[in-house]
């Protein structure tokens, strides 16, 4: 069975992408019952589900530190694939991940590194419900699957690199320098993606989206560069009209967003829906008193909730040239007294339980920045 471009060209995002492949791989190997894909985020070591077609399991909304999966760390080091014939070898084991796999079913599995050169970004998983189905047939062809999913995922990531690129460079070209730090625009992200993945099943996110959120966040205040450094960088409080200039950076951001899509031929960039709704929503309040639309709770998207959330827990707990950073303690009060009225009441909860991941990630991406 042969796979074509203009196979894959017909489905629009690379999760409708992956579900063609596996169900055109089960039909000449039906025991092949979930593909997945998971990324590594070198900085912070961490392995998270990024795109699967499959049953439901308890590894969607999943990450682990890389070094606490002995198993995928050979992976990493050789660059070479495994293959388990009969998963029963870590029904005793302590390691979350082996133990997650065996209980959702599974039974032998294989894995590929995903490589970009020599860089690892992650790895595909394939898994059968019956022991020993990975015979020199059944390897043969998976390895072309395993090929054609590597592309996809790199070209995903490299377009949305391009974009984040363009972005920053938009930015330097300007002279731009925003009090915004780069470890800031790193915590919030992570904090994004930590806060969508506790709000994921009741909001019905998948993996995919969850991923887009963490890599769109950074963007969410590039409108700032139409903002004249006079309003952006005052000490003191704004004027009414300064403070209507400075609220224009949304719209504009989603402007600029638009007009590097075209120019870039970015448009069909999975979840640009999502970017757009980041950048021109962050801003706006559960109770309308927020911008530029005065948006109403549920109106207000989902993931500019999450990253409103992420961007104001980050904000105050970092030091700036004008003020002491808070502590940990005092910014969930803060984010617990504007909860259900200007933030997201689920979103604020998700963040403070996941607070031993929130120290990991200040404590990667240092704060001390100025």
């Amino acid at each position: 069975m042969y796979y074509t471009s203009t196979d894959l060209n017909q489905h629009p995002s690379i999760m409708s992408k992956l579900s063609h492949l596996h169900a055109t791989t089960q039909a000449k190997l039906p025991q092949i019952t979930r593909i997945a894909v998971a990324l590594f985020d070198q900085d912070s070591d961490i392995v998270r589900t990024f795109i699967y077609s499959g049953k439901p399991s308890p590894l969607n909304h999943y990450q682990a530190n890389l070094s606490q999966c002995h198993s995928l760390q050979e992976v990493a080091r050789s660059r070479e694939a495994r293959i388990v014939q009969d998963l029963s070898i870590y029904r005793d084991s302590r390691h979350e991940h082996a133990i997650k796999i065996y209980e959702a079913g599974y039974r032998s599995s294989y894995t590929l590194p995903l490589l970009s050169g020599n860089t690892l970004l992650g790895f595909i998983f394939f898994n059968g419900d019956d022991e020993q189905v990975f015979d020199k047939r059944c390897v043969e062809h998976l390895d072309l699957i395993g090929n054609l999913l590597a592309l996809m995922v790199i070209n995903e990531l490299s377009e949305v690199i391009t974009l984040a690129s363009t972005m920053k460079t938009a930015i330097d070209v300007t002279h731009f320098r925003d009090p915004e730090t780069a470890g800031h625009l790193s915590r919030m992200a992570h904090y994004s993606r930590l806060i969508a993945q506790r709000v994921a099943d009741e909001r019905g996110l998948n993996d995919h989206f969850i991923e887009h959120i963490f890599m769109f966040a950074p963007l969410h205040d590039i409108g700032k560069i139409t903002v004249p450094d006079e309003i952006l960088f005052k000490r003191g409080p704004l004027t009414p009209d300064e403070r209507t200039e400075m609220q224009k950076h949304c719209e504009s951001g989603r402007d600029l967003i638009d007009k590097l899509l075209c120019n870039y031929r970015l448009s069909n960039l999975d979840h640009t829906k999502m970017l757009r709704n980041i950048v021109l929503c962050h801003h706006e309040a559960i109770d309308g008193s927020g911008y530029p639309a005065g948006l109403v709770g549920e109106a207000v998207p989902i993931e500019a909730r999450i990253v409103a959330v992420a961007d104001v827990f980050d904000a105050l707990t970092s030091e700036r040239p004008y003020k002491a950073a808070w502590t940990n303690s005092d910014a969930f009060a803060e984010l617990a007294r504007l909860a259900g009225n200007k933030l997201d009441a689920d979103c604020v909860a998700a963040l403070h339980e996941a607070l031993p991941e929130v120290l990991r990630i200040q404590a990667t991406f240092d704060s001390t920045e100025f």
